[in-house]
């Protein structure tokens, strides 16, 4: 894990964060705090039905960039307690966070799952490879990726739900009205044959 340290202070409250902590009212509530690092079983099921995530790198001098990463779900793969994986797909070959990551390893995900109001913020260490066993492991089906990127996991963190606007999927929708009209159709013929058998009584 490097120099990473597990708790908050360590990860993201520098001591400039810790004395607006002071200055606000709120370091009293972190000063003891801890985040996990292992992935829980929870959090394995939430990653694997995600669609899309922020991926957040900076250059060696401090410069902040965040990329969206999207796929089917399962495009972010859980490869062991401590270990994210997925493949690095072809994009807009602008390559600015493998060029972050090659002198700055460090990298934030955030994953947020409108339907049910939840988000996660996962702290780690990036490394990319073009081993190709590696990278066919994690390429989804149909899809075109020349690496694939390992992320060392250092700590994560579940934020409350408020400020987060419910949304759903277009297909997921699309099931539902379609089961809804299904159903509506069942529940139709049934009506069509009870009249019928009533009438001819």
């Amino acid at each position: 894990m490097g120099d990473f340290d597990r708790s908050p202070d360590g990860l993201v409250f520098s001591p400039a964060v810790q004395d607006m902590q002071r200055r606000l009212g709120s370091r009293g509530m972190f000063e003891q705090a801890e985040w996990p690092i292992d992935i829980s079983a929870d959090l394995e099921t939430f990653i694997a039905r995600q669609r899309s995530f922020f991926l957040a790198s900076a250059s060696a001098d401090g410069q902040p960039y965040v990329q969206h990463r999207g796929g089917a779900p399962g495009f972010l793969r859980v490869l062991d307690s401590r270990t994210l994986g997925m493949a690095d797909l072809r994009g807009n070959r602008q390559y600015v966070t493998l060029g972050n990551l090659s002198e700055n390893p460090r990298v934030e995900l955030f994953l947020i799952d409108y339907m049910h109001r939840q988000r996660v913020k996962i702290w780690g260490n990036a490394r990319v490879t073009d081993d190709p066993a590696t990278v066919a492991r994690l390429r989804p089906e149909g899809a075109r990726a020349d690496r694939a990127l390992l992320i060392d996991v250092a700590a994560w963190d579940v934020n409350c739900p408020q400020h987060i606007p419910q949304r759903f999927e277009a297909e997921d929708v699309a099931a539902n009205i379609a089961r809804r009209d299904n159903r509506i159709a069942e529940l139709e013929a049934e009506v069509q044959a009870l009249r019928a058998r009533l009438s001819g009584s």
